[in-house]
């Protein structure tokens, strides 16, 4: 194994630095819809209502996710103003606290050098740059899983109680993110860890009933925040039903009746589906953690009692239940990202081998290719409208850095596929935060126009929309009330005069019921969350958007 010196310190040191400079290009880019914009709607809401307990959207009990992430975008709402950043910035400080405690356990585990790359990998995996740029509930998610997983560790191994309250609580606020199966990861990696090292008297501890008892008492809250909005109130209509408790929605429906398909909300699962999501979501480490689970399984099977099995198993048996879940989605897997990174981590700093080397670096500096192709190809058809000469000088930086930085390295030294590895992920990942995602945002209408609204409605005339599905982006940027119309405009129609927003055919269709319409600014619109071949080419690009227009409606 490879022993740094202080100066190789400086290099690991130096690229965790930019590897979270790198997490927060995102921050200012505006909120991606649906989910994004829709959790933050949730989160502006709690704030404008003073009301914590019940989950409002479009004016009627929510009941899908639990509090936890709401509260903590509600509470830097609270603090910073309803902006893009401030709904963004948690999500990213919890992404960093899961470094710091995948750095904490890598260390635990192995040393301080591998527990350094593990941090390092993390922090520019696809997946996890993507999700503090597409803030949902799994940034939270993934800090609070590794957080947890950290204290229970140290509670068995140190027998200290005060890391068993702390496991326990981050245990509770996974829960409180996203439900009862944050729990599969966090015990899949103490309880396998146990049993497979055969430690019996340990697996049985009374130490464990009282985490299970103190995680229970920590989760009140959410239980009787369920209570009060959905449970007290067996007349609400909820799921087109009446009479629907959301404290058996939160323990049940909402991960197992994902699971078994028997819940309210249904998918369709392909047991394959997480094996190529990986490929992609955590490039471009996949291939070396493919190779990393493949030597530590072929190497640990014959060593069991002495290698460690925390990570390998919160990692798998969360992936493998996932795979035979049938509601799935790619960000499902980013909460067991930590413990991917520490496994990749301590198979690449542990090569030896020159000819395994030589085979992994030859494999990465194809996929380095690859990906800057992919990014040329995008780049030469989408032509987005943000690339300028300081993004364009900042990539020229980074592509120096590719050419210039391995080539310190010996062929032999797995330092030089690592750094290789790393700045393709800052070049990919500047391109898209600084380039491609800002202009892609041009095309979520809904956002652009109250950008729009905002600065020209100086009269502080009233707005109203046609209502849309994707209508979220629009409530959470106008810095006003929104009066909303049916889909075809047709509704309590505003006193006049009043900005409408809406589909081109649909603000036209007023001049037909007797008022006069004054077109004022043209937005087009896609589901920026759903791309297409024809629309990132920008020849076929016009034929793929959607008219809307903000007009002034007067007699």
């Amino acid at each position: 194994m490879q022993q740094p010196d202080r100066d190789n310190y400086k290099w690991l040191y130096t690229f965790i630095g930019l590897a979270v400079l790198l997490n927060f290009t995102g921050l200012f880019i505006p909120i991606l819809a649906p989910d994004g914009t829709l959790y933050a709607v949730i989160a502006k809401t709690m704030v404008q209502r003073n009301d914590y307990v019940n989950i409002i959207v479009n004016h009627t009990g929510w009941l899908d996710k639990p509090h936890f992430p709401f509260w903590v975008a509600a509470l830097s709402f609270k603090i910073f103003g309803f902006t893009t950043w401030a709904y963004k910035l948690p999500g990213v400080l919890f992404m960093l606290m899961g470094a710091w405690y995948t750095y904490k356990l890598g260390k635990k585990l192995y040393t301080k050098q591998i527990a350094l790359w593990a941090v390092l990998i993390l922090l520019t995996s696809q997946h996890i740059i993507l999700s503090n740029n597409d803030v949902r509930a799994e940034p939270y998610l993934t800090g609070l899983i590794i957080a947890s997983v950290y204290y229970l560790f140290i509670a068995y191994t140190r027998n200290k109680f005060w890391q068993l309250v702390l496991g326990a609580l981050f245990a509770a606020c996974a829960i409180m993110t996203k439900g009862m199966f944050a729990l599969v990861p966090i015990g899949g990696a103490i309880v396998c860890q146990l049993a497979i090292t055969k430690q019996w008297k340990q697996l049985f501890n009374l130490r464990w009933l009282l985490a299970a008892a103190l995680i229970l008492v920590f989760i009140l809250p959410e239980i009787w925040c369920l209570y009060v909005q959905f449970d007290s109130h067996p007349e609400k209509l909820v799921f087109d039903t009446h009479n629907v408790s959301g404290i058996k929605f939160f323990f049940w429906d909402s991960q197992f009746g994902r699971f078994f398909n028997t819940g309210p909300i249904k998918g369709h699962g392909d047991p394959s589906f997480f094996v190529h999501t990986t490929l992609w979501a955590f490039l471009p480490w996949s291939l070396i953690f493919f190779a990393a689970i493949w030597h530590f399984i072929k190497t640990g099977i014959k060593d069991v009692q002495k290698r460690e099995w925390l990570c390998i198993s919160g990692a798998l048996l969360t992936f493998l239940l996932f795979s035979a879940s049938k509601f799935q989605l790619p960000h499902y897997l980013n909460i067991v990202f930590p413990f991917f990174a520490i496994i990749t981590a301590q198979y690449l700093v542990g090569l030896q081998s020159e000819r395994t080397i030589k085979t992994i670096r030859i494999m990465q500096i194809g996929l380095v290719v690859l990906l800057l192709l992919v990014i040329g190809t995008l780049h030469y058809f989408f032509k987005p409208q943000e690339f300028n000469g300081h993004v364009g000088f900042t990539l020229l930086i980074w592509l120096a850095l590719l050419i210039i930085l391995p080539g310190n390295f010996s062929d032999a030294d797995f330092r030089q596929m690592g750094f290789r590895t790393l700045i393709i992920a800052f070049v990919v990942n500047l391109y898209l935060n600084l380039a491609f995602y800002p202009s892609l945002l041009k095309y979520q209408a809904g956002s652009e126009a109250a950008f729009w609204i905002n600065q020209n409605n100086t009269a502080k005339l009233p707005v109203a929309r046609s209502f849309e599905f994707a209508s979220f982006p629009m409530e959470f940027y106008l810095q006003q009330p929104i009066v909303e119309l049916n889909e075809d405009g047709s509704g309590k129609i505003p006193v006049t005069p009043f900005i409408f927003y809406g589909p081109a055919e649909v603000a036209a269709s007023f001049i037909s019921k007797g008022y006069k319409v004054e077109k004022l600014a043209q937005f087009q619109r896609f589901h920026t969350s759903r791309l297409t071949p024809k629309f990132l080419n920008q020849a076929t690009r016009d034929k793929e958007v959607a008219k809307m227009e903000v007009v002034k409606v007067s007699k």
